[in-house]
């Protein structure tokens, strides 16, 4: 077994080893150099993280009174010492706050004093640091943490012991996180900081940090190491459109929104087995895997349908489940491996039923998620969400294809061919063709068309839905019928599952589900083209030295 030495991983350079020399000469000041805890303070009713400090309304209020003054003052010309002095009172008067974050700017020693940001990942905020003022907590020795001097209770963090925190302060490099206490107040120029009093090293940052401008341009590296993108985005200092964070935020909201919807409606959110001993649900190619103590062969989830309405059929009338489902299948700006589908099954609703419900959930989740808006600006396009348009899959193949060329046989071809990429605002595809919905029920107004639906947003299919199929017979029949397909080449139509069949023999319910893709549907509502960019940690194809590493192990 070849096991990479832990330069080969952080390759030795001129700013690596600058970083390094400053570790140990930290570790000689303070003692440990990663201790385990900083407690913040909670002048702000939460804890004070530096975006809680900046939204606290008494000092957003201090920082627009000082700024609507400086607005007023001409080029060059200072703010009233008076005025400055009674509101610098007010910040002082709420408290010393005790904040932690990374270094956003290098450090750079002016003399007896620095400024300098840190950043909690989502702001940042300055401090001022004075050599006369400024003293370093030592953080003992590792072996030392956590054990309490005579008088203390035990598992608290020892009482700090000074150091000097002029000295602490000049070997920290952007990028390092550490944790200050201080009184908030307000520069010349207006701008919020806190007069450091206390200052202790958290963590050093061995490499250095991505561009403060441009952050990271290649979107393979901002993919692969995304805890880098991050890092990037929140120390760049313009942006064009949201933040990385931004984008993971979003994708959050929505998320929480659609429970939320779920739930208030009467939605039991469950969980259902994401290794399965047969690749049912979908049409699509599954991942293989070895139960070892079982000795049998399982496969990753392609989809949880079957498993949710053996729920309907056992009870559960009102059931969804956020999963992950993974597919054995090419990437593409649409399409990864492994994705996020909100699925969701009602008991006595039909497809027109389910529509409806979706439409609304997805205002909702839209309208919280985008800032109280209901319209998205993507891809040049703007989406309206307070729009849903619902069209039969042969009327919208007549409004880009002559009836000449459409017959009942290529009615699929046509549509994804000249009419998907043009369904711009939310539409609703219904009426699709029986043969290649083998779970839905059929029209009862026509034999040959599923009572089906599907939602395409700026050209892309946000979501499946229809009348589930709950004759035991004819779903056996259907099964059938894909295992022919099977047969004649077709890797991705479905198998028989006979204990699903077993369940509806036990009798479900009339029924209509949906499945709808959480990564498109953000991909949307944060304008981006990639499917990866809306996913934390997509996949990737290993680097080129992983597999020079992997070959030369195995030769």
């Amino acid at each position: 077994m070849s096991i990479s030495e832990f330069n080969e991983i952080i390759e030795p350079n001129d700013q690596t080893e600058a970083r390094r020399e400053h570790l140990e000469k930290l570790r000689e000041l303070v003692g440990n150099v990663y201790p385990n805890k900083f407690d913040r303070s909670r002048i702000t009713g939460a804890e004070d993280t530096i975006t809680h400090i900046l939204e606290f309304e008494p000092v957003t209020e201090i920082v627009r009174e000082i700024k609507e003054h400086i607005s007023t003052l001409n080029e060059g010309e200072r703010p009233n010492a008076e005025l400055k002095g009674q509101l610098n009172e007010k910040l002082k008067a709420l408290g010393n706050v005790r904040i932690a974050g990374r270094l956003a700017t290098p450090p750079r020693l002016m003399g007896k004093a620095a400024f300098v940001h840190l950043s909690d990942g989502v702001n940042r905020l300055q401090i001022y640091v004075k050599r006369d003022d400024v003293q370093g907590v030592y953080n003992g020795k590792p072996s030392e943490v956590g054990t309490p001097t005579e008088g203390e209770p035990p598992n608290q963090t020892p009482t700090p012991v000074a150091a000097n925190g002029w000295e602490l302060f000049g070997l920290l490099d952007h990028g390092d996180f550490i944790g200050v206490e201080g009184y908030l107040f307000i520069t010349n120029t207006g701008e919020l900081s806190v007069h450091v009093e206390t200052v202790q090293f958290l963590s050093k940052a061995m490499l250095p940090m991505p561009d403060k401008m441009h952050g990271i341009a290649d979107p393979e590296l901002r993919r692969r190491y995304r805890y880098a993108d991050l890092i990037a985005s929140s120390l760049q200092v313009e942006h064009e459109g949201l933040t990385t964070r931004k984008v993971f935020e979003r994708r959050a909201k929505l998320i929480s929104g659609m429970r939320r919807f779920l739930d208030d409606a009467g939605y039991i959110e469950v969980e259902t087995p994401m290794l399965t001993p047969k690749a049912t649900g979908a049409a699509a190619t599954p991942f293989e895997t070895h139960h070892n103590a079982l000795d049998i062969k399982l496969y990753a989830r392609i989809a949880p349908e079957l498993y949710l309405k053996r729920l309907t059929v056992g009870g559960f009338e009102k059931v969804y489940e956020l999963n992950r489902n993974f597919r054995n299948e090419g990437l593409s700006m649409k399409h990864n491996p492994e994705f996020t589908m909100l699925e969701f099954y009602c008991a006595y609703m039909d497809v027109n039923g389910m529509m409806d419900f979706a439409e609304a959930m997805i205002k909702e989740s839209v309208l919280k998620a985008n800032d109280e808006s209901l319209v998205v600006e993507y891809d040049r396009n703007h989406i309206d969400f307070s729009k849903f348009e619902r069209v039969r899959m042969e009327d919208a193949i007549h409004r880009f294809v002559p009836d000449a060329e459409i017959t009942i046989d290529n009615l699929v071809d046509l549509f994804e061919t000249h009419v998907e990429e043009k369904l711009i605002n939310p539409t609703f595809i219904i009426d699709y063709p029986k043969s290649i919905s083998p779970l839905s029920k059929a029209s009862p107004d026509n034999p040959n068309i599923a009572e089906r639906f599907e939602l395409f947003i700026n050209g892309m299919e946000c979501a499946n839905g229809f009348s589930e199929l709950n004759d035991p017979l004819e779903q056996y029949e259907r099964f059938v019928d894909q295992m022919r397909e099977r047969e004649g080449g077709d890797e991705e139509a479905m198998i028989l599952d006979e204990d699903y069949i077993r369940a509806l023999s036990y009798g479900m319910p009339p029924a209509a589900g949906i499945g709808i893709g959480i990564d498109r549907l953000t991909m949307i509502l944060t304008n981006r083209h990639s499917i990866r960019d809306v996913i934390l940690f997509p996949h990737m194809r290993p680097e080129r030295k992983e597999i020079h590493a992997e070959n030369k192990e195995e030769n």
